[in-house]
């Protein structure tokens, strides 16, 4: 048997350890599958939300790992977040101000369980000039007096957007939202709820990741 650069190796000399890594490093991630996971990780998140953290330890096999559909479906994506941009003019032109529309677009979240949107909106909320107290309650508001006539009627009618079924609820929430919102206001807060809505789906169902902020 001949080792490195053609040398003759004793015949009791057992052959050269197996060396992956450094044939990952000679020929590429694809000719070493242990190794596959880590680089899998790298090109899948490399073209994820831009705020997505990329993975740095390999994921182990088997796990659930799902399609970005953002990213796999851009043109659907974009159409979408078109609809956002000219539903956010719609609720300015209404009257509505940004911390009403950040209240609807957490209540949304917290109901559909959307971690990543609730960390993005929690932040866009804050910079609107909301405060800690508030959304600390949000999931609650009925039960307090932090809340305007006009943003408890946002939220309500986004609840009964979020889960339309509910008839009863959602009768109630527009008899109280015709007291405290114009027409325009109530259709600008219902378009608010539909956008989020979709936007939660998006990300539940790609599992977004929420990176913990230094």
């Amino acid at each position: 048997m001949r080792g490195r650069r053609g040398q003759q190796l004793p015949r009791d000399r057992p052959p050269p350890a197996w060396r992956p890594d450094l044939l990952h490093r000679l020929t590429g991630p694809r000719y070493t599958p242990h190794l596959r996971a880590s680089h899998d990780s790298f090109t899948f998140n490399k073209f994820c939300h831009p705020e997505e953290p990329r993975l740095t330890s390999p994921v182990p096999a088997g796990a659930d790992r799902r399609i970005y559909i953002d990213k796999q479906s851009p043109k659907a994506y974009h159409a979408l977040v078109q609809t956002s941009e000219a539903v956010r003019a719609v609720a300015a032109d209404a009257g509505l101000d940004r911390v009403l529309v950040e209240l609807v677009n957490l209540r949304v979240s917290q109901l559909n369980g959307c971690a990543y949107c609730l960390h993005l909106h929690t932040r866009a909320a804050l910079r609107a000039g909301d405060t800690p107290q508030r959304l600390g309650v949000l999931a609650a508001w009925r039960d307090t007096e932090l809340f305007t006539p006009a943003e408890r009627a946002a939220l309500a009618l986004a609840e009964a957007t979020t889960a339309p079924a509910d008839t009863a609820a959602q009768d109630a929430a527009y008899a109280a939202a015709r007291d405290a919102l114009t027409d325009d206001q109530i259709s600008a807060v219902i378009w608010v709820a539909v956008t989020i809505n979709a936007f939660n789906r998006v990300s539940v169902m790609s599992r977004h990741r929420v990176r913990a902020e230094q």
